[in-house]
Protein backbone atom coordinates (compact mmCIF):
# COMPACT_ATOMS: atom_id res chain seq x y z
CA UNK A 1 0.00 0.00 0.00
CA UNK A 2 1.04 3.40 -1.13
CA UNK A 3 1.82 6.22 1.26
CA UNK A 4 0.06 9.80 0.73
CA UNK A 5 3.26 11.15 -0.01
CA UNK A 6 3.94 8.36 -2.86
CA UNK A 7 0.49 8.77 -4.21
CA UNK A 8 1.22 12.44 -4.17
CA UNK A 9 4.24 12.17 -6.52
CA UNK A 10 2.39 9.70 -8.59
CA UNK A 11 -0.24 12.11 -9.60
CA UNK A 12 2.26 14.72 -10.87
CA UNK A 13 1.08 17.25 -9.23
CA UNK A 14 3.06 20.76 -8.37
CA UNK A 15 1.93 22.29 -4.86
CA UNK A 16 1.46 25.71 -5.29
CA UNK A 17 2.98 27.62 -2.03
CA UNK A 18 1.44 27.53 1.02
CA UNK A 19 -0.91 30.69 1.57
CA UNK A 20 -0.47 33.37 4.02
CA UNK A 21 -3.24 34.59 6.27
CA UNK A 22 -4.98 37.71 4.99
CA UNK A 23 -6.46 38.34 8.21
CA UNK A 24 -6.06 37.18 11.86
CA UNK A 25 -6.00 33.54 12.10
CA UNK A 26 -4.04 30.46 11.59
CA UNK A 27 -4.33 28.48 8.47
CA UNK A 28 -3.74 25.52 10.38
CA UNK A 29 -3.98 23.91 14.15
CA UNK A 30 -2.86 21.09 15.69
CA UNK A 31 -5.54 19.67 18.97
CA UNK A 32 -4.51 16.54 20.04
CA UNK A 33 -4.74 13.90 17.16
CA UNK A 34 -6.96 16.64 15.05
CA UNK A 35 -5.76 18.82 12.55
CA UNK A 36 -7.87 22.21 11.59
CA UNK A 37 -7.25 23.58 8.56
CA UNK A 38 -8.70 27.09 8.16
CA UNK A 39 -10.44 28.05 4.89
CA UNK A 40 -8.14 27.87 1.85
CA UNK A 41 -8.78 29.69 -2.01
CA UNK A 42 -7.49 29.17 -4.95
CA UNK A 43 -3.76 29.97 -4.67
CA UNK A 44 -1.94 29.09 -8.23
CA UNK A 45 1.46 27.74 -8.50
CA UNK A 46 2.70 30.95 -9.34
CA UNK A 47 0.89 32.59 -5.80
CA UNK A 48 -1.74 34.44 -7.66
CA UNK A 49 -5.75 33.56 -7.52
CA UNK A 50 -7.84 31.92 -9.83
CA UNK A 51 -10.14 34.60 -9.73
CA UNK A 52 -14.77 34.25 -10.66
CA UNK A 53 -17.71 33.48 -10.23
CA UNK A 54 -19.23 30.11 -11.23
CA UNK A 55 -22.30 30.39 -13.48
CA UNK A 56 -20.81 34.16 -14.48
CA UNK A 57 -17.37 34.19 -15.54
CA UNK A 58 -16.68 30.60 -15.64
CA UNK A 59 -18.60 27.30 -15.96
CA UNK A 60 -18.83 24.26 -13.22
CA UNK A 61 -15.83 22.34 -14.75
CA UNK A 62 -13.25 25.63 -14.16
CA UNK A 63 -15.14 25.70 -10.80
CA UNK A 64 -14.24 21.85 -10.18
CA UNK A 65 -10.54 22.34 -11.44
CA UNK A 66 -10.47 25.86 -9.44
CA UNK A 67 -11.46 23.12 -6.02
CA UNK A 68 -8.84 20.90 -7.14
CA UNK A 69 -6.60 24.28 -6.93
CA UNK A 70 -7.48 24.81 -3.33
CA UNK A 71 -7.39 21.38 -2.54
CA UNK A 72 -3.48 21.46 -3.47
CA UNK A 73 -3.10 24.88 -1.51
CA UNK A 74 -4.15 22.74 1.76
CA UNK A 75 -2.18 20.21 0.99
CA UNK A 76 0.70 22.40 1.14
CA UNK A 77 -0.14 24.14 4.31
CA UNK A 78 -0.47 20.61 5.48
CA UNK A 79 3.11 20.03 4.65
CA UNK A 80 4.26 23.10 5.25
CA UNK A 81 2.89 22.94 9.13
CA UNK A 82 3.70 18.73 9.85
CA UNK A 83 5.75 17.87 7.86
CA UNK A 84 4.08 15.01 5.31
CA UNK A 85 1.16 14.49 4.32
CA UNK A 86 1.97 10.73 5.82
CA UNK A 87 1.43 12.00 9.39
CA UNK A 88 -2.27 12.43 8.57
CA UNK A 89 -4.39 9.31 8.86
CA UNK A 90 -7.83 10.42 7.42
CA UNK A 91 -10.23 13.35 6.50
CA UNK A 92 -12.64 13.79 8.81
CA UNK A 93 -14.64 16.80 7.25
CA UNK A 94 -14.59 19.48 4.49
CA UNK A 95 -16.72 22.16 3.79
CA UNK A 96 -16.59 23.69 0.65
CA UNK A 97 -18.11 27.15 -0.55
CA UNK A 98 -18.94 28.23 -3.96
CA UNK A 99 -19.28 31.53 -5.51
CA UNK A 100 -21.36 31.35 -7.68
CA UNK A 101 -25.28 32.70 -9.47
CA UNK A 102 -28.37 32.60 -7.31
CA UNK A 103 -29.58 29.95 -9.93
CA UNK A 104 -26.46 27.75 -10.12
CA UNK A 105 -27.43 24.17 -7.91
CA UNK A 106 -24.29 22.01 -8.41
CA UNK A 107 -22.30 22.45 -5.80
CA UNK A 108 -20.92 19.17 -5.03
CA UNK A 109 -19.56 18.32 -8.77
CA UNK A 110 -17.34 21.43 -7.91
CA UNK A 111 -16.31 20.64 -4.57
CA UNK A 112 -15.73 17.33 -6.44
CA UNK A 113 -12.44 18.45 -7.69
CA UNK A 114 -10.76 18.54 -3.79
CA UNK A 115 -12.68 15.92 -2.52
CA UNK A 116 -11.41 13.54 -5.43
CA UNK A 117 -7.79 14.63 -4.93
CA UNK A 118 -8.10 13.89 -0.93
CA UNK A 119 -9.43 10.70 -2.29
CA UNK A 120 -6.22 10.25 -4.53
CA UNK A 121 -3.82 11.03 -1.92
CA UNK A 122 -5.01 8.97 1.06
CA UNK A 123 -7.25 6.60 -0.65
CA UNK A 124 -10.88 5.95 -0.99
CA UNK A 125 -11.30 4.68 2.90
CA UNK A 126 -9.24 7.95 4.55
CA UNK A 127 -9.17 10.34 2.25
CA UNK A 128 -13.01 10.36 1.99
CA UNK A 129 -14.92 11.89 4.86
CA UNK A 130 -18.27 14.01 6.02
CA UNK A 131 -19.07 16.88 3.55
CA UNK A 132 -21.26 19.69 2.84
CA UNK A 133 -21.02 22.03 -0.19
CA UNK A 134 -22.70 25.17 -0.29
CA UNK A 135 -23.35 28.51 -2.69
CA UNK A 136 -22.26 31.56 -0.99
CA UNK A 137 -23.25 35.20 -2.84
CA UNK A 138 -19.44 35.94 -2.83
CA UNK A 139 -16.14 34.77 -1.30
CA UNK A 140 -13.07 36.54 -0.76
CA UNK A 141 -10.89 38.57 -3.81
CA UNK A 142 -14.35 36.82 -5.94
CA UNK A 143 -12.31 33.47 -5.91
CA UNK A 144 -14.86 30.80 -7.15
CA UNK A 145 -14.22 28.08 -3.96
CA UNK A 146 -13.29 28.29 -0.47
CA UNK A 147 -12.60 24.99 1.23
CA UNK A 148 -11.93 24.32 4.85
CA UNK A 149 -11.54 20.66 6.11
CA UNK A 150 -10.74 18.49 9.47
CA UNK A 151 -8.51 16.10 9.45
CA UNK A 152 -7.34 13.15 12.03
CA UNK A 153 -3.50 12.62 12.71
CA UNK A 154 -1.83 9.72 12.75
Amino acid sequence: MKTPEENLAELGLTLPPPPKPLGVYRPCLVDGKYLYLSGHGTVKEDGTLIIGRIGEDMDMDAGKLAARQVGLAMLATIKANIGSLDKVKRVIKVLGMVNCTPDFEKHPYVINGCSELFASVWGQENGIGVRSAVGFGSLPDNIPVEIEALFELN
